[in-house]
C-alpha cells in the first residue's frame, strides 16, 4: 500500500487513540494465568496484540471480546505447533519468560523481521534461572523448576525486564532485575494490581513466587507512543489544536512530552485518575512558538526510544543543531530506524546525518514531498506521514499498511482532522 500525504493547513479535533500496546500485551498474558475471568476494555486492535492473543489461544486460553478466561498459574497447555509471534518482539520476549517456567517446551517464531531481532538477551537470564532456553530458534520450557536471580540488564529493555519478572512468578526465592537506566514499569504496576508481591525502587524491580493472581478489570489507557505523532504534527502545523483524552500518563513514558515542551511545543496535560494502577488524563497540543534545538543522549534517549523517529521529524524544523544519541537500540527494531529515517528525511530535503547511535539534524529546513520507504516499520511509516503534513507537494509512503501493527485507522484519522 502507498499512502499519499499532503501538507496540512491545520489539524483540529479530538482524537481517540488506540489502547496502549504495552499494557494490552501484558493484560492478555497475565489475565491468562489469573484465577478467574479478566475483563479488559479498550485493548489495542493492532496486529502485534492480535499475535499475543493468537499465541495464548494456541496455549489453551479462551479470549473473546475483551474477556480472558484465566486458568491459574499452572493452566497453560502445550501448543500443537510453534507459536507465531508475527512482527511482535513484545509477544516473543514476554511469552519466553512466561513459558520458560512451564513443564513443556515451546518454540516461538515470527516473520522475517522478528527473526532477525536479538533474542539472546532474554535467553541468557532465563538460562541463569535454570530454564531450558536456546536461540535460534527460540525454544523455552520443559525443564526443572526455576530459581530466583539478581540480574543487571546490559541493555535497557522493558521487554527483557518483564520476561524475567514473569519467569520469577514461578521461581523459588527472590527474582530481582537491576537497571542502570529505568524502563517502563507496566508489568510491575499490573502485577501489583493483581495481588503479586512486587518490590520496586529506582532501578530495581523484584518479585517472589506467586500462588495465584487476581483477575483484572481494566480500561486500557490510550497509547502515549501513538499520541507522539499527533503531538509533533499538532505543534508543527500552524493553527492546529488537537485534544486526546484517556491517555496513559505513566511517568516512565512522559519524558517525550517534557522534551517537546522544552523545544517550544505548546502541550498541556490534565490528570484524570487511574486505571489498573496506570495514571490517565487529557493531553492537548497547539501550534509551537519560539522553537529551540534539542540535545538528547544516554538514558534520556532510552526512555523515549519508540518516539525517536517522529522526534527526528520535529528536529528538522527546530532552529540550530539538534543532537540525538544513545539510541543504538534503534538499529535492531523492526527496521534499522536510524538509517531509515536519515534516508527518507534526506530525500525530503532535511539536513540530517546518521551516527552510530542517533542523528545530528540541522534546521529549520523546508521539506519537499518525495517517495519514501516505510521499510515495513510502523513507526517509520507514521513518522514520515507527519513529515508529509509539513512538506510541500505529495509525500508517498510505500508499505504504509504496516501501520496496522500498532495503529489501525491512522491514515483515516489524519484525513478526518484536516
Amino acid at each position: 500500500m502507498i499512502a499519499t500525504v499532503r501538507r496540512a493547513r491545520r489539524l483540529q479535533g479530538e482524537l481517540r487513540l488506540p489502547g496502549d500496546k504495552s499494557i494490552s500485551h501484558r493484560a492478555l498474558m497475565l489475565g491468562a494465568i489469573a484465577d478467574g475471568d479478566s475483563h479488559v476494555r479498550g485493548l489495542s486492535a493492532g496486529a502485534d496484540v492480535a499475535s499475543t492473543a493468537a499465541c495464548l489461544r494456541a496455549l489453551g486460553v479462551e479470549i473473546e471480546a475483551g474477556r480472558v478466561r484465566g486458568s491459574g498459574m499452572k493452566g497453560l497447555r502445550a501448543a500443537a505447533r510453534p507459536l507465531d509471534c508475527g512482527n511482535s518482539g513484545t509477544t516473543m520476549r514476554l511469552l519466553a519468560g512466561l513459558l520458560a517456567a512451564q513443564p513443556f517446551e515451546s518454540e516461538l517464531g515470527g516473520d522475517a523481521s522478528l527473526s532477525r531481532r536479538p533474542m539472546d538477551r532474554v535467553v541468557e537470564p532465563l538460562a541463569r534461572m535454570g530454564a531450558r532456553a536456546s536461540w535460534p530458534p527460540l525454544r523455552v520450557g520443559g525443564g526443572p523448576g526455576l530459581h530466583g536471580i539478581e540480574y543487571e540488564t546490559p541493555v535497557a529493555s522493558a521487554q527483557v525486564k518483564s520476561a524475567i519478572l514473569l519467569a520469577g512468578l514461578y521461581a523459588d526465592g527472590l527474582t530481582e532485575v537491576v537497571e542502570t537506566i529505568p524502563t517502563r514499569d507496566h508489568t510491575e504496576r499490573m502485577l501489583r494490581a493483581m495481588g503479586a508481591d512486587v518490590k520496586t525502587s529506582r532501578g530495581r524491580s523484584a518479585v517472589v513466587f506467586a500462588e495465584r493472581l487476581a483477575p483484572l478489570d481494566l480500561d486500557v489507557p490510550g497509547d502515549l507512543s501513538a499520541a507522539s505523532f499527533w503531538l509533533v504534527a499538532g505543534g508543527l502545523v500552524p493553527g492546529s489544536r488537537l485534544r486526546m483524552t484517556g491517555v496513559g500518563l505513566n511517568p516512565t513514558r512522559t519524558a517525550f512530552l517534557e522534551l517537546l515542551r522544552r523545544a517550544g511545543f505548546a502541550i498541556s496535560v490534565a490528570a484524570a485518575g487511574e486505571s489498573g494502577g496506570e495514571p490517565v488524563g487529557t493531553v492537548e497540543v497547539g501550534g509551537a512558538s519560539e522553537l529551540r534545538p534539542i540535545t538528547l543522549e544516554g538514558g534520556d534517549a532510552a526512555e523515549m526510544i519508540d518516539e525517536l523517529p517522529v522526534l527526528a521529524v520535529a528536529a528538522t524544523q527546530l532552529p540550530g543543531t539538534s543532537r540525538i544519541s544513545g539510541a543504538a537500540e534503534l538499529r535492531v527494531k523492526e527496521s534499522d530506524r536510524i538509517a531509515a529515517m536519515a534516508e527518507s528525511l534526506t530525500a525530503m530535503g532535511a539536513d540530517i546525518t546518521a551516527t552510530d547511535d542517533g542523528w545530528i539534524i540541522r534546521g529549520p529546513r523546508p521539506l519537499e514531498g518525495a517517495r519514501v520507504q516505510s521499510h515495513a516499520d510502523h513507526r517509520v511509516a507514521m513518522a514520515m506521514a507527519v513529515a508529509g503534513m509539513i512538506a510541500d507537494g505529495d509525500t508517498d509512503v510505500e508499505g504504509a499498511d504496516c501501520v496496522e501493527i500498532s495503529y489501525p485507522g491512522f491514515f483515516d484519522q489524519l484525513d478526518a482532522l484536516r
